[in-house]
């Protein structure tokens, strides 16, 4: 690496979606020979990547499934309020055929997804909890 990478590097330290030209202007060098320094810098692990970093406003990725759920409680209704502390609980419905509840989680990682999902399971009115991932969202 001699001091032509080092600068790259430095530019693109600054602002990574910098133009290949302004990056040749600053460090006086061809438009063709940075583009190479940066591709063999890629190839040699020196540069091992761009990130993207979101700030507060953006939309934050969900992981998403549905719980059917079975509950031994005089009614569904008795389980609502408590189901209500969890603002990932999207929608609950009470639907019928084996399955009491069938409940819509959006949640902020696979993590926080589980833990939900376990303190369903330990309430002492459910009886099953059975996980349906969301895979793809199509319609609505």
């Amino acid at each position: 690496m001699d001091k032509f990478d080092q600068l790259i590097i430095e530019q693109l330290q600054q602002d990574v979606r910098r133009p290949i030209a302004r990056i040749a202007q600053a460090v006086n060098l061809s438009r063709s020979a940075v583009s190479e320094r940066i591709r063999r810098l890629e190839q040699q692990g020196v540069i091992k990547g761009y990130q993207l970093l979101l700030g507060s406003q953006a939309p934050q990725a969900v992981v998403a499934a549905y719980f059917e759920v079975q509950h031994k409680s005089a009614r569904c209704a008795d389980l609502i309020p408590w189901l209500a502390q969890y603002s990932e609980i999207k929608r609950c419905n009470g639907i019928s055929g084996d399955v009491d509840l069938m409940i819509y989680v959006e949640a902020a990682s696979m993590p926080r997804l589980h833990q939900i999902r376990e303190e369903l399971d330990a309430h002492p009115d459910i009886v099953r909890v059975r996980t349906h991932m969301v895979l793809s969202h199509w319609i609505g």
